[in-house]
């Protein structure tokens, strides 16, 4: 594992650094995950020549933890935009899960002339709605939150959601709280409007079980290609890594 200090701060995020001949591929994980919880196998399976990179989000997995960050999705975008050009890396293909996809997308939006291909999964393209992680943390109450967090936690190990809290205790309690409201008032441009204007290849890939999904439609209709991972949902990488990497391979 290597790190990165943060330009202008004391702030490190660290990343595993997997070597190849061929376009970086930088993944970014989406909350409560990270980079080094989430994607070891999955690259041990794609078997790839590309240079891969994956990335624990400040405040998230190995990365430092900050409480005077914001952790709002433009400044993660802005470190990794820095973090890119202090790599002198002159074209990046990006992947991005879940809410990691929203970063993903406007990172692409200022690295655009460095873009070879965004891969998206299952990611973020509209405001959170009632359903989602990330509208739950949101409208957590902000007095004691550090304590009303930790009760969630039990309250999703209790569920059964076992991976996904073993990553989120490593998350600093006010970061998921940032990105989550975050991600309930959307982008400053549309993450989806963002993803449409692109002219770069763009890749959205769904686990089996979360279909059927209306933007599966919507985005054929606007260029982008679609893969399917099967015998999995949205945890695609712990529920099937093999074939989250061969969709990833397709895209490539």
């Amino acid at each position: 594992m290597r790190e990165y200090t943060i330009r202008g701060t004391n702030h490190k995020i660290r990343y595993n650094d997997f070597p190849g001949a061929l376009t970086p591929i930088i993944f970014i994980h989406g909350l409560g995950c990270a980079g080094s919880f989430d994607y070891v196998e999955v690259i041990s399976h794609m078997q790839s020549k590309h240079r891969i990179i994956l990335i624990d989000l400040l405040g998230a997995g190995y990365s430092d933890k900050p409480s005077s960050f914001d952790y709002t999705i433009d400044s993660h975008v802005k470190y990794l935009k820095e973090f890119v050009d202090d790599l002198n890396l002159e074209e990046i293909i990006v992947f991005g899960h879940s809410l990691g996809g929203a970063i993903a997308i406007e990172l692409c939006h200022l690295l655009k002339n460095r873009i070879k291909a965004l891969i998206l999964s299952e990611s973020n393209l509209d405001p959170s709605s009632h359903n989602s992680a990330s509208f739950e943390i949101a409208n957590l109450s902000e007095n004691n939150f550090d304590k009303i967090f930790k009760r969630k936690l039990t309250e999703y190990e209790t569920l059964g959601n076992t991976m996904w809290v073993a990553t989120l205790k490593n998350w600093l309690p006010k970061a998921a709280l940032g990105i989550s409201k975050n991600a309930v008032h959307g982008g400053k441009i549309s993450w989806r409007q963002l993803l449409y204007q692109f002219e770069f290849p763009k890749y959205f890939i769904f686990g089996e079980k979360s279909l059927p999904d209306a933007d599966l439609k919507k985005l054929k209709e606007h260029d982008v290609t679609i893969e399917i991972v099967s015998h999995a949902g949205h945890s695609m990488a712990w529920e099937n890594p093999a074939g989250l990497a061969q969709a990833i391979k397709k895209c490539l």
